[in-house]
């Protein structure tokens, strides 16, 4: 049985500690909800693990959810069906159960990542549909230069790609998901055109990296960003970025089918 924290949490964090202001900034943003949709290619059972507040549960028709976190659960909208309290390596249904199933933004808090993809292709008759971070591009937005830190901890959060598509087997595709410039989900690179969000800590504390570093880190990456903002340093390296219309960053999809 996996560690749990007092929350429920499974993971890497305890969101009943950081989650107060989660579902304030990460709202599902409709146009990666397609991409999430079109990957399920029609399913009409859908699980979702790993389901925290119910983000994008719209882009399935019938979703059950599974999520640890007990905070996590009592966020989710009453229009949305209660989630079920288990963890992703130990799921409570049937082989071939449901015909479709997703995570998102989940995988990299997971103790144990093959034995939960595994068992999502245990239930799951169809795709298999994982939104997650490629860690090998991780690095590249400008965030790196302000906190390297934070990267470095999502960078060695997230799972290499080729190990969640060989955990999930059959055929598997790889598709970057465009970020909007006016994106509602409120990850780290959904603000690579707005950088005085990340200036919020509310904001910070929704991307769950933010939490493994200290406050010197955060006093640091403040104070140095401010200093670049008002000086216009970051807009004479960056500011082409505040038009950019999408962003092609580290977001990716990971779809596998039988």
């Amino acid at each position: 049985m996996n560690a749990r924290t007092r929350d429920g949490s499974a993971g890497d964090v305890d969101y009943g500690a950081i989650g107060s202001e989660y579902t304030t900034y990460r709202r599902p943003d409709s146009r990666i909800a397609r991409f999430i949709a079109e990957a399920l290619d029609g399913a009409r059972t859908v699980l979702n693990v790993g389901a925290g507040a119910g983000s994008y549960e719209s882009a399935a028709r019938t979703v059950t959810a599974v999520e640890p976190s007990e905070s996590m659960r009592a966020r989710r909208p009453a229009r949305l069906a209660r989630a079920v309290n288990a963890v992703a390596e130990e799921l409570p249904f049937a082989d071939g159960e449901f015909d479709g199933a997703m995570t998102l933004f989940s995988v990299h808090q997971w103790s144990d990542v093959t034995a939960g993809l595994r068992e999502m292709r245990r239930v799951t008759r169809g795709p298999v549909v994982v939104l997650t971070c490629d860690p090998k591009l991780v690095h590249d937005f400008w965030l790196y230069e302000y906190a390297p830190e934070v990267l470095d901890t999502e960078a060695r959060r997230h799972p290499p790609i080729e190990d969640m598509a060989k955990a999930l087997g059959g055929t598997g595709v790889i598709q970057t998901v465009p970020i909007p410039l006016d994106c509602t989900d409120g990850f780290n690179e959904a603000y690579y055109g707005r950088p005085e969000m990340l200036l919020d800590p509310a904001a910070r504390q929704a991307c769950s990296a933010w939490s493994f570093v200290d406050d010197g880190v955060r006093q640091r990456f403040d104070e140095t960003l401010r200093r670049d903002l008002e000086s216009g340093l970051w807009d004479e390296r960056f500011g082409h970025l505040r038009t950019q219309p999408a962003y092609e960053g580290s977001l990716v999809i990971v779809r596998a089918t039988p």
